[in-house]
C-alpha cells in the first residue's frame, strides 16, 4: 500500500462522522472468537438500560471491541497490507465504532465513567481545534482546498 493510501484510510477511520450511515457488521472475529455483533447490539439496544445481569457482558464486549479496533488500526498503520485489504480493515473499524457508539448510548452504567468519556471527548475536540488554529493540518488536506 502506498503511503498516501495508508494516510487516507487512517483519516477515514478517525473522522468524527465516520460512523454516520455505517452498518454494524453482521459477524466479526473479535479476539479470536466469532461474534454475531449486529444481533448482540440490537438485543442490548432493545432495552432502555443495561440490566445488572447483562452489564458485565456488555462491558466485556465493549472492552474486546476496543481492543480489536486498536489491533486493526495498527494493521493499517503498519501498511504491510494491500490497499484492498486496507479498505476492508477500515470498513471493519468503522463498523466496530458504530457498534461501540450504539452500546455506549445505552445510558451511563456509572457516573464516573461518563464523566471520563465526556472529558476525553472535550480533549479530543480541543486538540482538533488547536491543530486547525495553529495550521498543523496534514499537508494533503491543504492541497485539496
Amino acid at each position: 500500500m502506498k503511503e498516501y493510501e495508508r494516510k487516507q484510510l487512517l483519516e477515514r477511520v478517525e473522522r468524527e462522522g465516520a460512523t454516520v450511515g455505517a452498518a454494524i457488521p453482521e459477524t466479526i472475529d473479535v479476539q479470536g472468537e466469532r461474534l454475531d455483533l449486529r444481533e448482540f447490539v440490537f438485543e442490548i439496544k432493545r432495552r432502555d438500560t443495561v440490566p445488572a445481569g447483562e452489564r458485565e457482558r456488555v462491558d466485556r464486549a465493549k472492552k474486546n471491541l476496543r481492543r480489536e479496533r486498536l489491533q486493526r488500526k495498527q494493521r493499517l498503520e503498519d501498511g504491510e497490507i494491500s490497499f484492498e485489504e486496507g479498505e476492508e480493515v477500515a470498513a471493519a473499524i468503522v463498523g466496530i465504532d458504530r457498534a461501540l457508539n450504539a452500546l455506549e448510548s445505552l445510558g451511563p452504567t456509572d457516573v464516573e465513567r461518563e464523566a471520563e468519556a465526556k472529558a476525553a471527548a472535550d480533549r479530543k475536540r480541543w486538540l482538533s481545534f488547536l491543530k486547525q488554529a495553529l495550521g498543523h493540518e496534514d499537508a494533503s488536506k491543504r492541497g485539496r482546498r
